[in-house]
Parts: structure tokens; C-alpha cells; sequence
């Protein structure tokens, strides 16, 4: 599914450039659930930005549902990103004017659903994750916990080939990250490949494989036994 080789990033502020991602090498296959492990400034957003076509990288390749992706220019990234990759960031990232309903409804609106489809499936997404009583709540009026699983329904809701989550549970207490890296590994087993970016090795655990970053470079590389 995802195939990067020899990625590089650098970022350049003036006459100030900082190498961010230092060829890195990495393949994701379909249904794999891969963790990016590393201390803060590693380049683990930036890798996950890039694996997710948000940012470009430098220089290198990056293979995405069998298409060289790497120098597409923006609106050819998010015309893939749209519908195919699915994002949960650590600050839940929702809309603040939008109820639960139609934040978990905002992605189908840029794809050809009809209002009746997008009700099937906002309802489906809602009753899946037991969130059905806060269809009209707001997000200041959501708990953090409940805040993650409207945005992981809105993740999933166009059934997207990859799933990228970034510390997902950075702003959660131990007890609710516990409940969303349950709910992540739910998903896995139905199907979904998540790339997920985390600092916490103990988080990595739930991962089939962890591939461990340190100062933009690939250190490690290890397969989990799922059991």
C-alpha cells in the first residue's frame, strides 16, 4: 500500500534549513498496523504528514496505492486524501460550529453522497461508537474522550484506505487513551491499516510492527506477535 524510499524533508526557514526525515525507508501493507515510535523532534509528524500526503517530501519516492506520489502538486494530494486516508490528530481537530453529526458528516459533504447515504452512515458511525445521544451536542460540550470518538467516526466514515493517527491519546487521561488504543485495535482487526505516531512504548505494544525514529533517521524495526 505505502512504499517510501530514501525520504528526506527539510525544512528551511531564511537561510536556516533542518533536516527533519533522513532517508527513511518504509513499506505498510494492506491491513498492517504500524507504529511510529520516537521522543519528541524525532520526525514522526513529519513522516506521518508526508506517509498521509499532506507535505512533500524533498526528495526520495513515496509509492501510495501503487501510484508515485512524492511530486504531486497539492490538489492532487488531496483529491487521494479525500475519502482514502482518514486522520485522528491529539487535538481531536473538529469543528467547533458543527455539531456531532455533521462532524462526523463533514468529509462525506466533499464526496458524492446523497443527503439520505450520509444519514445512513453518520447513524451507523454514531450507533458503532455508542455516541448516538450526542448527535446534536457541540464539541465544548463533549468530555475529551467523547471529542477522539467523534473524530475517529469522522476518520472512518468514508471507509479510507489508511488510517493515520498522531498521538492520539497525547490529551487523554490513562483510562480514556486506553479506550481509544481499544478502539484502534478494533479497527485493525476489522480491516483498517493504521499508521499510528506515538512517544509512548507502551502504546507501540498494540502495533503489529514498531519502526522507531530518532533525529529524522529509522533505528529499529520490529514485528510484534499478535496473540
Amino acid at each position: 500500500m505505502i512504499h517510501a524510499r530514501n525520504l528526506t524533508k527539510v525544512l528551511r526557514n531564511g537561510a536556516i534549513e533542518t533536516t527533519v526525515l533522513q532517508n527513511v525507508n518504509i513499506d505498510i501493507e494492506q491491513g498492517e498496523y504500524v507504529v511510529i515510535l520516537g521522543p519528541s523532534g524525532s520526525g514522526k509528524t513529519s513522516l506521518i504528514n508526508t506517509i498521509g500526503l499532506i507535505d512533500k517530501p524533498t526528495s526520495g519516492e513515496l509509492f501510495f496505492m501503487g501510484h508515485e506520489v512524492s511530486r504531486l502538486k497539492e490538489r492532487q494530494r488531496s483529491n487521494l486524501r479525500r475519502g482514502g486516508i482518514g486522520f485522528i490528530f491529539q487535538n481531536f481537530g473538529l469543528i467547533d460550529e458543527l455539531n456531532v453529526y455533521e462532524n462526523i458528516e463533514l468529509p462525506l459533504q466533499y464526496l458524492k453522497y446523497s443527503k439520505k447515504a450520509r444519514q445512513v452512515k453518520v447513524n451507523e458511525i454514531l450507533s458503532k461508537f455508542q455516541i448516538s445521544h450526542l448527535r446534536q451536542y457541540y464539541p465544548k460540550q463533549l468530555t475529551a474522550l467523547q471529542k477522539q470518538l467523534v473524530a475517529i467516526g469522522r476518520a472512518i466514515i468514508t471507509n479510507p484506505n489508511l488510517i493515520i493517527a498522531d498521538e492520539p491519546t497525547g490529551n487523554l487521561s490513562s483510562s480514556c487513551g486506553n479506550k481509544v488504543m481499544d478502539t484502534l485495535s478494533s479497527l485493525n482487526e476489522e480491516g483498517y491499516t493504521i499508521v499510528m505516531a506515538t512517544h509512548s512504548a507502551t502504546e507501540a505494544e498494540r502495533g503489529q510492527r514498531v519502526v522507531q525514529l530518532f533525529d529524522g533517521h529509522v533505528v529499529t524495526e520490529n514485528i510484534k506477535s499478535r496473540l
